[in-house]
Formats: structure tokens, C-alpha cells, sequence
């Protein structure tokens, strides 16, 4: 019996079959429960996921990062006995140790929610222009200064039940990361920012948000915020 038995990692995924599997085994070494979505892959994701023991949610078309983590919340939320729910990537990027640290604040009592900052700490590992975006969104979002948001676009989250609950993402593609800051702003529910680790590969470099991109939800999110006013 695992420490972790009430803790489950759900994973977006969408044509990941080069390092699903590793990333899913390396997971599941810590943390038993792992619901990996397969957001409508033309490759051979599936079979890789299916292969490693963790529970395969499929979507027959790809609907976006932000239906895979809705889906995927409403499985492990399912489950008995899941407490804590974790959003994790699947390129390779997260790291288990940083899950175990943002757990134990959720089980000291001392938030609802966790979010994991790259810039809490700098460990010269995020590439500077990418950290020029991500240091612009949290700053001109209302919701993230609201929440003294250092990173507001950072995919590591641990969700205490309840939160989970609460949580209903609506936005497709990466917007749903601003649709949560939002959520969590309003909500009442005591969130707090932990520092991560991210492990940028050649991998997921070429699979993450294009400068162009970034520059996009940025505009996307200020438009946004200013037509609540």
C-alpha cells in the first residue's frame, strides 16, 4: 500500500507516444493512480499508455488540453478514495518529487490548492523569452495579481477534493490555464504558490507554446479580463 493511494496524477496527452510511456512509468514509481487522457491521437499513444498499467480515458476527436484535465478530473474524482488531484503534463516536463512537496501542503492544511512557480526560485532552466511571456500574463491578468500569481501559466497543480469539485473548465486549447486562475480567484478557496522544477528537454521544447503563441494568450487574457470591467 502506497502513501500516495489517495493522490492521483491525471495527464492530458496528445500524440506523446515517443515518451508517454516513460513519463507515465517514472509517475507511477511514486504515485500509483494515473489517469492518462488520450485527447484523440493519431499515433500510437494509446498502446503506450495502455501498456504501463495507468488508467486510458479516450477522446475519439482532439478536443484540447482543457477538456483532457476536465475529463480526467471527473474519472480520479470517481474513484474511492481520491483526496488529492494533480495536473501533470505528459512530455517530460514535471517532476514527482515537486507533486510530493505541493501534497504535503494540501495535507498540513495549509491551502486548498498548489500551484507550482518557476520563478519562486530561478534555477536558469526556463529559457528567457519564454519566462518574459509567462512573467507578462501573470502580470497583466487582474485574477493572477488578485492571487499574488508569480506563474500563472504553469501546468503543475495539486487540487484538494474539494477544488476539484468546484473546478469546471470550459476553454479549449491553453486558455484553460487562465479560465482556472479565474476560477480560483473567485472562488474563496485558499491556493499558494510552491517552486518547481521544470525539465526542459529537446522534446518538449519543440512541442511547447510558440513564442507567437504566448504573445497570443497574453492578448487573449488581457481582452478578456478588460471585457469583465
Amino acid at each position: 500500500m502506497s502513501h500516495y493511494d489517495d493522490v492521483w496524477l491525471v495527464i492530458p496527452a496528445y500524440n506523446e507516444g515517443q515518451v508517454i510511456a516513460g513519463v507515465v512509468e517514472g509517475a507511477r514509481k511514486t504515485f500509483p493512480n494515473v489517469v492518462v487522457v488520450d485527447d484523440g491521437s493519431t499515433d500510437d499513444s494509446a498502446a503506450h499508455i495502455a501498456a504501463t498499467g495507468a488508467h486510458l480515458v479516450r477522446h475519439p476527436v482532439n478536443l484540447g488540453q482543457g477538456a483532457a484535465l476536465q475529463t480526467g478530473l471527473a474519472y480520479a474524482l470517481a474513484q474511492p478514495g481520491a483526496r488529492y488531484f494533480a495536473t501533470f503534463d505528459a512530455d517530460g516536463q514535471h517532476q514527482t518529487p515537486d507533486v510530493e512537496k505541493m501534497v504535503a501542503v494540501l495535507r498540513a492544511g495549509e491551502a486548498d490548492v498548489v500551484l507550482g512557480s518557476r520563478f519562486i526560485e530561478q534555477t536558469g532552466q526556463v529559457p528567457w523569452i519564454k519566462r518574459v511571456v509567462l512573467r507578462t500574463a501573470a502580470a497583466v491578468s487582474p485574477t493572477a495579481r488578485k492571487l499574488n500569481l508569480t506563474d500563472a501559466h504553469n501546468g503543475l497543480r495539486v487540487l484538494g477534493r474539494n477544488a476539484a469539485e468546484q473546478l469546471r473548465i470550459t476553454m479549449n486549447g491553453m486558455a484553460h490555464a487562465s479560465e482556472i486562475v479565474g476560477f480560483l480567484a473567485g472562488s474563496g478557496l485558499r491556493v499558494v504558490e510552491v517552486p518547481v522544477d521544470i525539465l526542459y528537454t529537446d522534446y518538449s521544447r519543440a512541442k511547447g507554446q510558440s513564442l507567437i503563441n504566448g504573445v497570443n494568450i497574453v492578448f487573449d487574457i488581457t481582452m478578456r479580463e478588460r471585457g469583465r470591467r
